[in-house]
């Protein structure tokens, strides 16, 4: 890397540079180096950067859209600032960052299957930063589950139930104050995407989903870069990691270094209608079996199929569905209080 991009003019501040590489107009601009997204998001990280530097630094990058190789760069630096155990065993690190607004988190009960089949799932996510969504954490403390808020919790919580949400703030509270800031600027910021590759535990398998398809071959070759071992990624509804049981769902994964795509068929034709309102209650009959919604439960059979694929319980997408299928009767139905 040529250090002189980073050496500041004098009477600049040490950031200034990291914004120059971004601004420079159309010509002169550029994406950053993989030390360089390191390096810069360290310096946000620890404090070291205005707050107008920070609002231009992330919606320069926000126009441009976030490389892979900047991606890479900033989880290594939040990786460096978590100093996350590393003797917690967890199977499955999921990622949920988008909230819910159209339906209902069916997702959370294809983890909590899962888990109940001896996968040690941990979740991660942040809330309450995009007005009109229903997020994890507060969806889980109405069914009984209460989010851990510290490492010691994670690891009583797996070991008692193989699964354990923890929210952002816990784990970095500058990232979570990042998040916060989509109100501020109306638009989402490379944050979003970085907190769903951040894995802190070092899960061999990570899920994940995007928002707009473009990105999921950023998420590949970014986790192909940080060394992971198993990664998949699918735009899913909402942009949490569900299923679509009404689309086409391409899903981009890596085993060991090496990028596939599986292309999973609609489960259903047609545009399904929208519940008038998210009654959390309703995931509760779900899981109890009390009520029957056949939206919800592909939605949730669906996503099963897609994390038994990525831990390679299954071969190709027909078997993961009928394993899924099965996982899905066999669960618990008294977890949920």
């Amino acid at each position: 890397m040529n250090t002189q991009n980073l050496i500041a003019k004098p009477n600049e501040h040490a950031f200034a540079p990291f914004v120059r590489i971004l601004g420079k107009g159309k010509t002169g601009s550029r994406s950053l180096t993989r030390e360089e997204a390191r390096i810069a998001m360290g310096m946000i990280l620890r404090g070291e950067v205005k707050d107008v530097q920070l609002g231009a630094f992330l919606m320069l990058l926000r126009v441009k859209e976030e490389s892979a190789e900047e991606l890479t760069g900033f989880v290594e630096a939040a990786r460096a600032t978590i100093h996350a155990p590393t003797d917690i065993n967890v199977d499955l690190d999921w990622s949920s960052y988008a909230g819910k607004r159209k339906h209902l988190p069916w997702f959370l009960l294809s983890a909590l299957a899962l888990a109940d089949r001896g996968i040690r799932v941990f979740l991660h996510g942040a809330g309450g930063h995009t007005k009109g969504r229903i997020y994890t954490e507060s969806v889980l403390n109405e069914l009984g589950v209460t989010a851990a808020e510290n490492w010691t919790d994670v690891e009583q919580a797996l070991d008692k139930t193989n699964f354990t949400f923890m929210p952002l703030r816990h784990i970095s509270p500058p990232l979570q104050v990042m998040i916060d800031l989509r109100n501020d600027f109306g638009l989402r910021s490379p944050v979003h995407t970085l907190t769903r590759l951040l894995n802190p535990l070092s899960a061999p398998y990570s899920i994940q989903s995007v928002f707009h398809p473009p990105y999921a071959l950023r998420h590949q070759q970014a986790a192909i870069d940080l060394g992971q071992l198993h990664a998949s990624v699918f735009k899913g509804e909402g942009g949490e990691v569900e299923r679509k049981p009404e689309a086409l769902t391409k899903v981009f994964s890596v085993h060991n270094g090496v990028m596939s795509e599986d292309a999973w068929p609609k489960m259903i034709e047609g545009r399904q209608e929208q519940p008038e309102e998210l009654d959390i209650e309703h995931l509760r009959k779900i899981w109890s079996g009390t009520a029957n919604d056949e939206y919800a439960e592909m939605a949730i059979v669906g996503t099963l199929a897609i994390a038994l694929r990525l831990l390679q319980k299954a071969e190709e997408p027909a078997q993961a569905l009928a394993l899924a299928q099965d996982y899905w009767q066999q669960r618990n139905r008294d977890r949920i209080s």
